[in-house]
């Protein structure tokens, strides 16, 4: 009896600390976005310096995921969470001290790597320390931690730069690491996965291929398509991520085995995730400045008038799970994708100068009941393409497409809002913002048409894993 209240203690520690510490990494992703103009304003930054505070975390976040869950899988998950937080940790309070833009950039990539470390191991170490029996209870409050993360993000991270600084949407991560580091060395069990191996060679081709093509993407809003630079960026990067893919196929132990993407369901859902936060973060990126250089609202205000396109997952999303439960997940992902098109439409279409926030809203609320519909069904689906060997990766496949297609999106759109308008007037900050947001709008319509793929009850296909023993031992 003693010991079994001891493992429900152990777990009920284990979804605290996790939780939070997933909440964190994903905060950072959009907290970010309602506090770029008061960052341009007090370090000064052009658009591309802009796009780098968000993409320098994204990015490395990005490519790193599945790195981050191998390092823990062979040196042990408990010490490398641990490393990972106070990177997180550390760089935060650096991100906050920042005297320059370029700085802040520097930091929040540091901050994308700690996240990259610490973000896998959460999932891996909860599943460890929860009795499957409860494990579905626990990875669905996770989730919905997770989702409040991204729900709130603009609006933190609006109230902290309207009411004390900038600064403090960083510094708000250290006391909040400062403690989970000593719970989780003392709370939290270690496990192994002795047989783990690095990969390399494939982290250093996917870092190397997506950090060409982003930078010469930012890099195009400045110095044009021409430039020697951001034409080698562009060939370079196409040419490593090609070379990655063939490696992902013909390698032992690739980082993201591209047999995976043979089966139908697996490439239909992550496919339609990369175009979904793609088009959402781009969008994001620019309407969150929009409220405030152009309408005039302060950064709590256009927080709290994005709730409902952010913050509506939050309502909806029991209502999804029941619908995919009934009806299967891909229509659902295809309804909610189509309906966050359409959102992003009826926003593109009402932008003005002075369009009131009646006219948003129908985009704002539609848009947020199509983001519910997509993020509900959608971790399942992921699971469910793969054999249950398999599903570190490809959670860790999709976690990282998705963070590529958000780093992508605002390289993308900005690249359009650059070409099409600027920072000048309101007048032209709008005829950046509206093609912009078009795009978007139109690549999350080909998301939903990607989604399509999936099959209706589709089931993994793909050849069996190989199978390795995990040592666990209960911490000290």
């Amino acid at each position: 009896m003693k010991q079994q209240a001891s493992s429900r203690g152990g777990a009920v520690w284990a979804l605290v600390i996790t939780s939070v510490a997933g909440f964190m990494a994903a905060l950072d992703n959009l907290v970010v976005t309602t506090a770029l103009p008061s960052i341009r304003e007090s370090l000064g930054g052009r658009l591309e310096e802009l796009e780098w505070t968000v993409n320098a975390y994204t990015l490395t976040f990005a490519v790193l995921l599945m790195t981050g869950a191998a390092l823990g899988d062979r040196f042990g998950r408990r010490r490398l969470f641990l490393v990972g937080l106070s990177v997180f940790t550390a760089a935060s309070a650096a991100a906050a001290l920042s005297p320059g833009i370029n700085e802040l950039i520097a930091f929040r990539a540091v901050q994308g790597v700690g996240a990259a470390v610490m973000m896998p191991l959460t999932l891996t170490l909860l599943t460890a320390a929860v009795p499957p029996a409860r494990r579905g209870m626990a990875l669905g409050f996770f989730g919905a931690v997770t989702g409040l993360a991204v729900a709130s993000g603009p609006l933190i991270g609006g109230s902290l730069t309207e009411h004390v600084s900038w600064q403090w949407i960083f510094w708000l991560n250290v006391p909040v690491g400062l403690i989970l580091l000593p719970l989780a060395r003392l709370r939290l069990a270690e496990s192994y996965a002795p047989e783990a191996r690095l990969d390399v060679p494939g982290t250093l081709l996917v870092s190397g291929g997506l950090f060409g093509i982003v930078y010469a993407l930012v890099s195009s809003t400045s110095d044009g398509w021409t430039e020697p630079l951001v034409l080698t960026g562009l060939i370079a990067g196409t040419l490593l991520l090609g070379v990655f893919v063939r490696h992902g196929f013909r390698a032992k132990n690739p980082v993201l085995p591209m047999r995976l993407f043979r089966d139908r369901a697996f490439f239909g859902i992550n496919m339609a995730s990369l175009l979904m936060f793609l088009g959402m973060f781009g969008s994001i990126f620019l309407l969150s400045q929009f409220l405030q250089n152009v309408l005039g609202y302060s950064p709590t205000e256009a927080g709290l008038r994005m709730l409902p396109w952010t913050g509506m997952p939050m309502l909806v999303a029991p209502v999804a799970g029941y619908l995919a439960d009934r009806f299967g997940g891909r229509p659902v992902v295809v309804t909610g994708l189509a309906l966050q098109a359409v959102g992003l439409g009826l926003f593109a279409a009402v932008l003005e100068p002075d369009v009131s926030y009646a006219a948003q809203l129908p985009g704002l609320i539609v848009g947020g009941i199509g983001m519910a519909l997509y993020f509900a069904p959608a971790a399942s689906l992921v699971m469910s393409s793969v054999r249950p060997g398999e599903q570190g990766i490809a959670s860790g496949a999709n976690n990282a497409l998705r963070e590529v297609g958000g780093a992508l999106g605002v390289a993308v759109l900005a690249a359009v809002f650059s070409a099409q308008g600027g920072y000048g007037s309101p007048q032209a900050f709008t005829d950046g913002t509206v093609p912009a947001v078009w795009i978007g709008a139109g690549v999350v319509a080909v998301a939903a048409l990607t989604a399509v793929l999936i099959p209706r009850r589709g089931r993994a296909t793909g050849p069996a894993p190989e199978s390795s023993e995990e040592r666990v031992s209960v911490a000290a």
